[in-house]
Parts: structure tokens; C-alpha cells; sequence
């Protein structure tokens, strides 16, 4: 029990977690499997070039990459990290989400202007929906109902009707949205500006703007440098809804908010440009992608304290945790 204690005091990771983080790596064409009890590399599981946007099946045992320059999503075996099957996406997929049924993949084509629809099983082409420029974002709400796919150079978060593939709304946003994402209930959805600093909610059901928070006014850089900005980026929730943690890019942050009050509770100081973050599966942990330092940040959420990250090399993009 000392020992524990002591470990948990240090912010030693205690041994027996069996998850895995896989982090994809655009620079070095693979996806990087970390293990959850000793926080070491594994191996890097080459998928294809390019890779970046990552999703996990419900049960664990699937991990989809959406591989760029092949145009195309791999689907990884998350025991054996072999890959099993290659679906074909359209091109240049960057993010993308699973339907909740996990029937149908749903992907950005970023130079197409696309949001593609994919059988997940057969991979066959079912919709191809025009959208802004440069589609980046993408999520499926809980209920199955509704899609939602940001447009960079448009500022807009497109609504789309999953059964009709029909779009019901084109919602303003502030410039460069980078990522979308429900709340757990699916009552609202997020979506994150990088250039403006601020992140958007919308209620699912009217549409309607019901909040919003500027990162850039929180000021919480404390001695800010010409290439250190606050960039949100990522989103997580935990799965009750009840907090929420967003990647701040170049801002070499990461912040906890609070939903119901959009207040930042706390932040913690990442690698440069963490672009996607992963929580480990009892919400102790949670992981940052750090593309340009080539690490991948640690927090332990329950200590309240950063870990040393785990040096990767490459570019981080992508992040996903598996029990």
C-alpha cells in the first residue's frame, strides 16, 4: 500500500492498465501503439501515407485511420496491430467519425469540399455531400440523426440530415473551424476556431448559438512567443458530460472546461501545437498529439500534474485510447 501510495504521489503511472494509445504520425506514415501501464512505445503500425484522423470501434478492437495521401480509411486490428481491411474514402480524408451504429463512416475529402459516406462494412460509396472549403471537422450526433461538417475557409458548420444526406442549416462560425463534437446526451455540439481563438455551442435541436468561449481573452499564456499562440483545437468530453478538455495548438496548452458554465477550470502545459487529445478509459489520464514536438503529452488528470511526454519523433496527429 506504500508503495501505491508513493507511486500515485509521484504520478507514476500504476502498473496492470491495459490500454493502448495509438497516435498517428503523418510524418513517418505509421500509427504509434504506447502502453497504458509502462507509457513506452510499442511499435509503429504502417498504415500508408500520411495518416491522421484515428476512431475506435465501441469494443476496442478496431482502430480506423484515415490514411491521406492513399485516399483511403485502414482499419487496424488493435491486438495484433495488423491491418485488416483498406475502405476506400475518396480523397484526401483527414477527419472523419463513425456512425454510432458504426455502420457507415462519415468523412472529410478536404481538397474535394466533400463530406463522403461509406458503408463500413462493404466500403461502398453511399453519399457524397457538397460542402465549404476545405472540410476539416466532422461528427455524428449520439442519436444517429445528424451530422455535422466544418468548412475552414468558409467559417461554417454544416448540418446535415444523415437520413436524407440532405443539409438543413449552414451555421456561421469564427474563422477556421477545426473540430466538432457532441455532448455526450447529443444535446449540443461544439465546434473549436482556430484562428479566432473561440469555441462555438449550438443547441442540436433549434440550431441557436447558446454560447461561447474566447480562449484569447482568458489570456492564459503567461509569456506568450511570436509562434506561440492559442490555437483550440481538439475536443473530449468525459463520458458523463461533466467536464470537457480542449487542445490549444501552438499555445502548447491543454484546458479543462466546465459545460455548463463554459468556465476553464483548469490548464496544464503540453508539447507545441497539440492538435488531438485522448482520455485513458477511467478518465484519469489524459494524452495530448503534439505535432511539432514529436511527443505526446501526458496529464494525470487526478494528481493535477503533466508526466514526461513520450519523444515519438515525426508529426503527432491523431490520438485514440483502447482498454
Amino acid at each position: 500500500m506504500r508503495l501505491l501510495a508513493l507511486g500515485l504521489l509521484l504520478g507514476i503511472p500504476a502498473a496492470g492498465s491495459a490500454e493502448t494509445i495509438f497516435v498517428s504520425d503523418e510524418a513517418a506514415n505509421c500509427v504509434h501503439a504506447i502502453d497504458g501501464a509502462t507509457l513506452k512505445a510499442i511499435e509503429c503500425v504502417k498504415v500508408g501515407p500520411r495518416p491522421r484522423g484515428l476512431a475506435a470501434s465501441k469494443d476496442g478492437k478496431r482502430l480506423y485511420v484515415a490514411v491521406s495521401n492513399a485516399n483511403e480509411i485502414a482499419v487496424v486490428d488493435t491486438a495484433t496491430r495488423k491491418v485488416i481491411r483498406r475502405l476506400p474514402s475518396g480523397s484526401d480524408p483527414e477527419t472523419f467519425a463513425l456512425a454510432p451504429d458504426e455502420g457507415q463512416v462519415y468523412i472529410a475529402n478536404e481538397d474535394a469540399n466533400l463530406l463522403s459516406v461509406i458503408g463500413a462494412e462493404r466500403g461502398d460509396m453511399q453519399r457524397e455531400i457538397a460542402v465549404g472549403g476545405e472540410p476539416e471537422g466532422t461528427a455524428v450526433s449520439p442519436d444517429g440523426r445528424t451530422a455535422i461538417q466544418t468548412s475552414e475557409t468558409s467559417s461554417m458548420a454544416h448540418v446535415v440530415d444523415t437520413a436524407t444526406g440532405e443539409i438543413r442549416a449552414n451555421l456561421m462560425v469564427d474563422s477556421r473551424p477545426r473540430y466538432v463534437a457532441f455532448t455526450p446526451d447529443g444535446r449540443r455540439f461544439w465546434v473549436t476556431s482556430e484562428v479566432r481563438g473561440t469555441l462555438t455551442v449550438f443547441d442540436t435541436a433549434s440550431l441557436k448559438e447558446v454560447g461561447k468561449l474566447d480562449f484569447e481573452s482568458a489570456q492564459l499564456l503567461k509569456s506568450p512567443t511570436a509562434d506561440q499562440f492559442v490555437q483550440p483545437v481538439g475536443i473530449r468530453f468525459k463520458h458523463d458530460g461533466s467536464r470537457a478538455f480542449v487542445a490549444l495548438g501552438r499555445g502548447k496548452l491543454v484546458a479543462e472546461v466546465d459545460p455548463q458554465s463554459l468556465r476553464i477550470v483548469r490548464s496544464w502545459p503540453v508539447g507545441f501545437r497539440a492538435w488531438n487529445l485522448a482520455l485513458s478509459a477511467d478518465e484519469r489520464r489524459l494524452y495530448t498529439a503534439d505535432g511539432l514536438d514529436g511527443t505526446m503529452s501526458i496529464v494525470d488528470l487526478t494528481a493535477n500534474r503533466v508526466l514526461p511526454p513520450v519523444k515519438l519523433g515525426g508529426k503527432p496527429w491523431g490520438i485514440e485510447s483502447v482498454p
